[in-house]
Parts: C-alpha cells; structure tokens; sequence
C-alpha cells in the first residue's frame, strides 16, 4: 500500500449500514494519488456503496449510517464542519447509466460552474472539459444541439466533461461502461488512461478485463470487506487470498 504522502484518499475502519443491513464492515484502505484503482467483487459485495462514501452520497439515503474515517488529503471529509456539496465538486462522480441534462450540449457542461458563480471563460471551459473527456472533436460544431441526441458512448463521455468542468481532483467511477456497446466502451478505457494525468480515479467494474486494462491497483471486496488490495498485475496473476483467485478464475460470483 502506498504511503501517506502519495495517498489523495482513504477509508480508515469504514463502517456502512442501510437500516440494520451492515453493508460494508471496517474497512480501510488507501487510494493513490494518479492512479486508477478498481473496486471489483461480486453483486451486492459493497462496490458501489464503497464508491459513494468517497464524497458522501450515501447520505442520500434514507436511513444510511456510516461509522469511521474517509480522508481527503488528510482530512475527514465526515466532519460536521466540512460541506458535502464542496466535497462532490471535488470529488466528481460519473454513473452506471449516462444521465445528461435536458439541455444543450454546451449547458450541460456549463451547468457546473454557472451553479458555482464561475467568472472566467466559460465557453474556454467548455471547449476544455469537452477536449479533455475526447469529445471536442465530435460536438464542437452543434454546442447548441440537445444532449439527448447524442449516442450511449457520447452522453457518456459528455457526462465526463460535465464532472471535469467543476475542476475535481478525483473522479469516482461506477460501472462507467456497462450500458455502452464495445466501440464506445474502448473509447472510455482509452480516455480513462489519458485522465489519471491529471485526476485520481477509482472505477467500479464487474468486468474482470476491463479491470486488468485499465487500473493500476485493484481492490477485491466480498460481503462488505476488502479480501484484497494491491497492484492489479499481482492480484490478478499471483493472488494471495484463495477466494480472489477463485473469483477472478470464475469459479464464483
């Protein structure tokens, strides 16, 4: 595990609960800074509870409780004192299913930094959340068209520069591909590896592949605890723990 210094997040004895369903269970953890981490286990196993702990979107749901520490750059990001909505803008999230805003194609990624009062350049911003999440290319000449014209693989990646355009340091991932077709789901990969040269990403994935291509540490959780953590090449070719050998091989989950 990386030191200290290196770390942009971590998870210090996380506890979750749903109601009385104890969803995650001590877990701690430490995620490095540029770099892409991967968060694989079976369905229902925590992936994604885990996700959203990381810029408290689990508040969002009723009756959740979480016990613990979540640090950013050395801070708590569970203390009283720090505003969840300047954590989110921080901590961006791109989910499963591509959920662009009834708007334009330039709103969308605007949306952001006008809700923020952003005083510089928008339409500079813009063009550079667009550039920077591979779709410049594809839009720049119909910003004022409906985002909701646009293919799976584009509203994804549109809803990529839409994140990036408030600036985060890290970008939560879930399951980011899993409604696109192969062509689409090569571009995301493919912008995923450009991206953490600037951004700290940690990327749910069900697919063992996709986890091997593009992640350079990979976590295996497995009834809300971490079996395993390390670099993904040694997880997924010399796995110390039987149980992630047998998932990753196929035998369960």
């Amino acid at each position: 595990m990386s030191s200290t210094s290196n770390q942009v997040l971590g998870a210090d004895g996380l506890n979750l609960w749903y109601g009385t369903h104890h969803v995650l269970k001590g877990i701690t953890l430490g995620i490095t800074r540029h770099r892409v981490t991967a968060l694989i286990g079976p369905s229902g196993c925590g992936k994604s509870s885990f996700l959203r702990c990381f810029n408290r979107m689990n508040e969002l749901i009723p009756e959740s409780r979480v016990e613990g520490r979540i640090h950013f750059n050395g801070r708590d990001i569970n203390d009283p004192e720090v505003d969840a909505t300047e954590v989110r803008h921080r901590i961006g999230m791109v989910f499963q299913k591509p959920n662009p805003f009834p708007k334009s194609i330039f709103d969308n990624v605007a949306f952001g930094p006008r809700v923020n009062g952003y005083r510089g350049d928008l339409g500079e911003l813009v063009e550079t959340s667009l550039r920077r999440a591979a779709l410049w290319d594809e839009v720049h000449d119909r910003l004022g068209q409906s985002a909701l014209a646009l293919s799976g693989g584009q509203q994804q990646r549109l809803c990529i520069a839409r994140a990036l355009a408030v600036e985060p340091e890290v970008l939560l991932m879930d399951e980011p591909c899993s409604a696109l077709d192969p062509a689409s789901t090569a571009k995301i990969e493919d912008l995923i590896g450009e991206l953490k040269e600037r951004y700290s990403i940690i990327i749910v994935t069900h697919n063992m592949q996709q986890a091997a291509r593009v992640s350079d540490q990979t976590a295996f959780l497995l009834e809300g605890e971490i079996v395993e953590y390390g670099r993904t090449g040694g997880i997924f070719t010399r796995p110390e723990d039987p149980r992630t050998e047998d998932y990753i091989t196929g035998r369960f989950g």
